[in-house]
């Protein structure tokens, strides 16, 4: 932790549904890695709790990651916010400070760009990318997309004016659509599936028309959470598409350089997951 902090190197990712959180197995194994002791669990709390949670949680710790459905409340809780959380007005850390103000985060668009570019060998500059949803995921990866040179962000949401909103946002290079008109919106070079549908079970109907094979699909959820639109991506004949777990360890490198000063070594402990 921080040179000088006196906050104790108590860490936990706060979800709704959790269990499946692979975020505290890629923690211990940065920490490993870069000689870093820590404790690091995963806490369930429901939307209602969540706020009393994480800050009973924050008195006695340095940092907490946050996920699905908690991003905009963790991004209303903290009295500063980073460039990155501000733009999207979501969070996915929050850092307590010494002097007890909390800081928020978004570490998600970073770490899907690298991803995307680093790992997955995606060319971002000049595409046309579809962005399916317009929660607190999509707000996390939206405006790093267009900073990575993407020509055009489409954005689709089942309630358009969310969609709308944060197209406004984003500036002219962003549009939203309704989810009724999926089928006249034409072939994309990048579809990013950033709905809470795979994750909650729900099914995930996607016209054939939006891909090619030289479509690259990307699912922001891993594992059985992936698995619909993956599935869907495979019919649909793309070039390639894979689940957020890349996603998912090079964001939290970014957390843990922020609670520590290092950035660990990313490839490793992706193999060791990917493995898994």
């Amino acid at each position: 932790m921080p040179a000088g902090s006196v906050l104790p190197p108590r860490y936990a990712v706060f979800g709704h549904p959790i269990s499946h959180s692979l975020s505290p197995a890629i923690h211990r194994l940065f920490g490993a890695q870069c000689g870093v002791a820590l404790e690091y669990t995963a806490v369930d709390a429901a939307p209602a709790a969540f706020t009393d949670t994480v800050r009973r949680f924050l008195a006695q710790a340095h940092g907490a990651n946050v996920t699905l459905p908690h991003k905009a409340a963790a991004y209303a809780l903290a009295d500063l916010h980073s460039a990155a959380a501000h733009r999207a007005g979501s969070a996915n850390v929050l850092t307590r400070q010494a002097d007890g103000r909390v800081d928020a985060h978004n570490t998600d668009g970073i770490g899907l760009v690298r991803d995307l570019c680093e790992r997955q060998h995606c060319e971002l500059h000049g595409r046309r990318v579809l962005l399916l949803g317009a929660g607190g995921a999509a707000r996390g990866v939206a405006g790093d997309l267009l900073e990575a040179g993407v020509d055009r962000l489409v954005i689709v949401n089942r309630t358009a004016a969310t969609a709308a909103a944060l197209a406004e946002r984003l500036g002219p290079r962003a549009q939203a659509r309704g989810w009724d008109a999926l089928a006249q919106l034409g072939r994309f070079d990048l579809i990013v599936q950033a709905t809470s549908a795979g994750v909650l079970g729900a099914g995930l109907q996607l016209p054939a028309s939006l891909a090619d094979h030289h479509t690259v699909g990307y699912d922001l959820a891993y594992g059985v959470g992936a698995a619909a639109f993956l599935a869907w991506a495979q019919a649909a004949g793309m070039a390639r598409a894979c689940d957020g777990l890349g996603m998912l360890v090079e964001q939290a490198a970014e957390a843990f350089a922020l609670w520590h000063g290092t950035r660990p070594a990313t490839d490793p402990v992706y193999a060791q997951l990917r493995a898994a």
